[in-house]
């Protein structure tokens, strides 16, 4: 029988920083990130973030906007080397409003030794598919 593997894929670490997200949990969120780890959201328009305060700092800012707000997974997939291709869905309600705002997107994630080492966010889905199976394709 084969062994499970020890390490979570890219996927399974995704999902985890979904869930410790939704909870707002940002200790959790942060402890799987590689120190020097960089979010890169220019694609998307945000800038970029290199490093752990500056990641939490954005985070920290993007859940203190929302009064609710949740993360949801749509699709996953690992790419292998160390890549993963997601869409995600943002719902939430912004402070002091009544309205709630819809968010999707695509990413790029790429992890080493069970963290996550990058990210790029893209408001075009296709865009961050293409370019998440160009890195994959460049990795292998």
């Amino acid at each position: 029988m084969p062994e499970e593997p020890t390490t979570p894929n890219g996927v399974e670490l995704l999902r985890r920083c979904v869930e410790a997200t939704n909870r707002r949990d940002i200790d959790e969120v942060m402890s799987m990130y590689a120190p020097d780890a960089v979010w890169d959201n220019s694609p998307a328009g945000v800038g970029t973030f290199e490093g752990l305060d500056a990641i939490r700092g954005f985070i920290e800012d993007w859940m203190g906007a929302y009064e609710e707000f949740e993360v949801e997974v749509e699709e996953g997939r690992d790419l292998g080397n160390g890549v993963t291709f997601v869409i995600l869905t943002q719902r939430g309600r912004l402070a002091g409003s009544s309205g709630e705002v819809q968010v999707r997107n695509g990413g790029v994630g790429l992890s080493a030794d069970n963290l996550v080492m990058r990210i790029t966010t893209y408001t075009d889905v296709d865009e961050a598919r293409a370019a998440a199976e160009r890195l994959a394709k460049e990795r292998g």
